[in-house]
């Protein structure tokens, strides 16, 4: 798998957009999916799993809380295994996906974190706003959709969410902040320690 200036057709360039898709879950097209090559963890959240139209009972509990983006913790309210395909007939991909299932807000409807894109033995270009992935058919590929990306991130400005990432190193069961790095829309990184 390789990408190419013919990868990059249609993206505004420049940009730092994140790379934000489309999939089919439990049959619905399902927007606002954030590819995010960073963390361990597949979440769903529950606006999403209510238009779903999911029956609560499929949640299995789930007692571990893990940290958000902001440093906070979070409790999943339990965890849901989910049909999702990736990519269009016939180059295309139908798993199923463990979801931890949490209510607190985002701008995306789920994220698919690194456990998830290793199982498709998939490859990510943020440049080229593209997911490509092997099948039995060839290569299959979803397109990000750019112009959701910038409304997701147009939501997370006017809720005012905190941009706080934290690095952290768990020793038995304590987290320790290591470093906190605040993103400023405008201004340089600004670095708490």
């Amino acid at each position: 798998m390789s990408f190419n200036e013919e990868d990059v057709r249609g993206v505004k360039q420049p940009h730092n957009d994140p790379l934000v898709i489309i999939l089919m879950i439990e049959g619905f097209n399902t927007k606002r999916i954030l590819m995010d090559n960073g963390s361990s963890v597949d979440i769903i959240y529950l606006p999403a799993f209510q238009q779903l139209k999911l029956d609560p009972k499929r949640l299995c509990p789930f007692d571990s809380p893990f940290v958000s983006f902001s440093g906070n913790r979070v409790y999943p309210k339990g965890i849901v295994t989910l049909t999702v395909t990736v990519g269009t007939y016939p180059r295309q991909l139908t798993r199923q996906l463990d979801f931890l299932m949490v209510d607190c807000s985002s701008s995306y409807n789920v994220i698919i974190r690194r456990p998830t894109l290793n199982r498709w033995k998939s490859a990510t270009s943020t440049y080229c706003l593209k997911v490509k992935f092997s099948t039995e058919n060839g290569v299959g590929e979803v397109k990000g959709d750019q112009v959701l990306a910038r409304e997701c991130y147009q939501a997370v400005l006017a809720a005012k969410e905190n941009h706080t990432w934290t690095i952290e190193e768990k020793e038995e069961d304590k987290i320790e902040t290591l470093e906190i790095v605040k993103l400023v829309k405008g201004e340089q990184l600004k670095r708490q320690e």
